[in-house]
């Protein structure tokens, strides 16, 4: 199976040279999302808690388009702003994520596109 690229309007399109996913053999690699509205691309308006919550939608959408769901994660990169929000994230990943979870990093970076306080990055598997 060759590799096939994933594709909704149910979360932001690309904003540049890259596809939503792509899917090879079992495995679906979602690229970073950011906390935009996907009908307007304009970044959600709120706290971190509120940003945290629109890239696990974006990325729930992703997984969909791709046939899967959230629970197909078996790696998920965080990459935040501040550090210090790294409680917010678990707190919200909870409402996403059941146990097992997947496996996880937390990077803290300088900046984010379009000034955005957090992105996340994402690995599916259908394998058994």
């Amino acid at each position: 199976m060759g590799r096939q690229t994933i594709a909704t309007d149910q979360a932001p399109r690309a904003i540049g040279t890259y596809s939503q996913a792509v899917r090879s053999g079992d495995t679906v690699y979602l690229s970073g999302q950011i906390p935009l509205v996907p009908e307007t691309m304009d970044l959600v308006t709120g706290d971190i808690d509120v940003q945290i919550r629109q890239v696990f939608e974006n990325l729930q959408a992703v997984a969909w388009a791709a046939g899967g769901s959230l629970a197909d994660v078996v790696k998920l990169n965080v990459y935040l702003t501040d550090l210090g929000n790294f409680g917010a994230v678990n707190e919200t990943m909870a409402e996403y994520f059941a146990e097992p979870y997947p496996a996880r990093a937390a990077v803290g970076v300088a900046a984010l596109p379009k000034g955005a306080q957090v992105e996340m990055d994402a690995i599916l598997s259908f394998a058994d």
